[in-house]
C-alpha cells in the first residue's frame, strides 16, 4: 500500500456533523479511540462494538492484581457514565460479522446493520491455540480475558502444582502470581531462554534468578510430545527428550493469533496484521486499524511495524482517532513496555538487541538501569525498579546520537536527564 495515500473526501467535523464513526473492538485501543474522537472535536455519531459483555478494560492487571488481590483490582478503563456523557453508543457482547465496503455498512451477529462514514478496526488478538493441551479439557487455561483470569484464580492456590508452558511475559507474570498464592510452579519453555522475543539476555537472566529465588523451576529446550490426564485429575506432560512434568493446573502462552478475519473477509490487505499507512488507514481509505492487529507503516524506520503492548494500544488508539478526524499522520513512538513480577517492576524500551549492555550503577545496587549500545549509540534500555530513569533513557534512544562518554552513563551520580538534554 502507498504510504502517502490521500485521505478520503469525507470532510472535516462541524457542529452539525451527521457522520457516523464506528469502532470495532472493545479493548484498550477501542476505548481510547472513542474518547479521543470526541476530544479531537468530532461531533457526529460514535458507536463502539465490543465482543465481550464487559465495558472495555485493561489487560495488564489480569495476570497480577486480578489473580492476587481481586477485591482491589481495577481493570475497567471508563465507567458507563463516561461513554454516556460523551454520547458514545456501545454495543457490548456483540460481534461484528461482516463489512460491506461498497455500502459502508457493518453488520453485527444479531443482524443489526450500522452505517459508517469511517470505521476503525481494533479487534486485537487471541491466544494462539495449542491443540495438544486444549484436548485435555478442564484445568487448562490461557490468559487473555477477564473471564480467563477469574477462572484461573479459582483453580490455583496453596499446594497446587502449576505447569506454565511458555516463558514469555504472560507466562512469567502468571508464575509470579501463582507463587505468591502458594502454588508450586514449573515453567516449561521450548527455547533456550526466557522472553526471547521481547527482552535482552541480561533481563532474562535477572528474571530467571528472581523466580528461582522464589522456588520456581525451569525446563528449557522442552518440546512437548505428549499430554495426558491422570486418573486422579492431574496432568503429565512429556517432552520429546523423555523429560516429564506433573501438575494439577496448566497455563500456556505461546503467542497470539491476530483477529484479522473480519478485515480479510472484507478484502482489506492483511500481512502480519491489517496493513495500514502512517495515518492508520487500511487499503480502504474509509477504514482504519489500530492496536495489536495493525501493521502500521513507520516512515522513520522505513518499514511496517506491529506491536503488542499496552502503550501501543493507548498511543495508537488516540493517534489514529486524530487521523480519522483531522487527517494527520500518527507520531512515531518508541517501543516500550513494562512487567511487574513479585514486588519488582521492569521496563524495557527500544530494541532488545544490542552489541553490548552496560549497567548504570554498581553490581550490588537493587535499583539500576541497563543500556544497550551498538556502534556507540543507545538502542535499548531496561530499568529494574528504577522507572524514574525510563523517560530520559527513551530520550537517549530517540536522539540516535553517538554517546562519546559511556562512562558517564555508568555513573549513577551523573544526572541522566541532563545527559539526555545535551543530545537534543
Amino acid at each position: 500500500m502507498n504510504a502517502h495515500q490521500h485521505p478520503d473526501p469525507v470532510g472535516h467535523p462541524s457542529a452539525d456533523d451527521r457522520r457516523s464513526f464506528v469502532i470495532v473492538g472493545g479493548g484498550q485501543t477501542g476505548a481510547v479511540a472513542a474518547i479521543a474522537l470526541r476530544d479531537e472535536g468530532f461531533a457526529g455519531r460514535i458507536i463502539l462494538v465490543g465482543e465481550e459483555p464487559h465495558l472495555p478494560y485493561e489487560r495488564p492487571p489480569l495476570s497480577k492484581d486480578v489473580l492476587i488481590q481481586p477485591e482491589r483490582a481495577k481493570v475497567t478503563i471508563h465507567d458507563a457514565g463516561v461513554y454516556a456523557d460523551r454520547a458514545i453508543e456501545t454495543r457490548l457482547g456483540r460481534r461484528a460479522a461482516a463489512i460491506d465496503r461498497g455500502a459502508r455498512i457493518l453488520t453485527l451477529d444479531d443482524g443489526e446493520a450500522i452505517a459508517y462514514d469511517r470505521l476503525l478496526i481494533a479487534t486485537g488478538a487471541r491466544p494462539r491455540p495449542y491443540p495438544l493441551l486444549d484436548a485435555l479439557g478442564a484445568g487448562v487455561f490461557t490468559m487473555r480475558t477477564l473471564g480467563d483470569a477469574e477462572a484461573l484464580r479459582a483453580a490455583i492456590g496453596p499446594g497446587k502444582r502449576l505447569l506454565v508452558v511458555g516463558g514469555g511475559v504472560i507466562g512469567l507474570e502468571v508464575a509470579a502470581s501463582a507463587t505468591v498464592l502458594g502454588a508450586s510452579v514449573t515453567v516449561i519453555e521450548r527455547g533456550d531462554r526466557l522472553m526471547a522475543r521481547a527482552a535482552p539476555q541480561p533481563l532474562a537472566d535477572v528474571l530467571m534468578a528472581l523466580h528461582r529465588a522464589r522456588g520456581v523451576t525451569f525446563a528449557f529446550g522442552a518440546a512437548l510430545a505428549r499430554a495426558e490426564r491422570e486418573a486422579g485429575g492431574g496432568f503429565v506432560l512429556t517432552c520429546e527428550d523423555g523429560r516429564s512434568f506433573e501438575g494439577d493446573v496448566i497455563v500456556y502462552g505461546i503467542g497470539v493469533a491476530l483477529n484479522t478475519e473480519l478485515a480479510a473477509a472484507a478484502g482489506l490487505a492483511v500481512d502480519n496484521g491489517i496493513v495500514t499507512d502512517e495515518y492508520g488507514r487500511t487499503s480502504d481509505p474509509a477504514i482504519f486499524a489500530a492496536g495489536d492487529v495493525a501493521h502500521q507503516w513507520r516512515p522513520v524506520l522505513g518499514r511496517h511495524v506491529r506491536q503488542e503492548t499496552w502503550q501501543n494500544a493507548r498511543v495508537q488508539g488516540a493517534a489514529v482517532a486524530a487521523a480519522m478526524v483531522r487527517d494527520v499522520p500518527c507520531a512515531d513512538e518508541l517501543p516500550w513496555y513494562w512487567t511487574d513480577q513479585y514486588e519488582s517492576n521492569f521496563q524495557v524500551a527500544g530494541s532488545p538487541e544490542a552489541a553490548d549492555w552496560i549497567r548504570r550503577g554498581d553490581d550490588a545496587a537493587a535499583r539500576y538501569t541497563l543500556f544497550g549500545v551498538t556502534d556507540g549509540r543507545i538502542v535499548g534500555a531496561v530499568t529494574v525498579d528504577n522507572g524514574r530513569e525510563m523517560r530520559p533513557a527513551k530520550d537517549l534512544i530517540a536522539s540516535g546520537r553517538v554517546i562519546a562518554d559511556l562512562d558517564a552513563l555508568r555513573d549513577p551520580k551523573q544526572d541522566l536527564r541532563k545527559l539526555a538534554a545535551a543530545l537534543r
